[in-house]
């Protein structure tokens, strides 16, 4: 396997089509940082340069490394990271009451430094929610149309 770079492009097959995603950080203890794309396709387009301007759907912590060198997901490219996508984003993180499974005091996370915000606003809920998922969570979440602000725990 070749060496993993920022700004490989991952191809994701699901049993609903292929889903794209791509590596923009690698943070310390989390990982790898991935962006995954909105748009299903039937197949690998001709262009790929077209599926990293498409919107993305959430982002997440994957142990990226491991899935390509197991073969769970393929590197098919690596391209320049658009200046929206090279800022680290912000993460939320909180635990959920043991009863009702919500969280009622959300934090907030910018790669270093975390603040308490409590209850979240309705974009708020948007932000991406701190973890590091394995690829069957990650395959779940995609064909689900999972995305942050329906989580269980919001």
């Amino acid at each position: 396997m070749k060496r993993l770079k920022i700004g490989d492009l991952i191809e994701i097959q699901t049993n609903i089509g292929i889903f794209y995603a791509l590596y923009t950080h690698k943070h310390r203890m989390y990982g790898a940082l991935i962006r995954i794309f909105d748009k299903i396709y039937e197949r690998r387009p001709e262009n790929l340069q077209g599926v990293i301007s498409e919107k993305v759907r959430f982002s997440t912590f994957f142990p990226l490394k491991a899935a390509l060198s197991k073969g769970i997901f393929v590197a098919v490219g690596n391209y320049v990271v658009s200046p929206e996508l090279q800022k680290f984003p912000i993460f939320r993180s909180g635990t959920p009451d043991q009863k009702t499974k919500k969280v009622k005091n959300w934090w907030f996370w910018d790669g270093e430094n975390e603040w308490k915000v409590g209850e979240l606003n309705q974009e708020q809920k948007k932000i991406p929610i701190r973890g590091v998922w394995n690829d069957t969570l990650l395959i779940k979440r995609i064909e689900s149309g999972w995305l942050p602000e329906n989580d269980i725990t919001t």
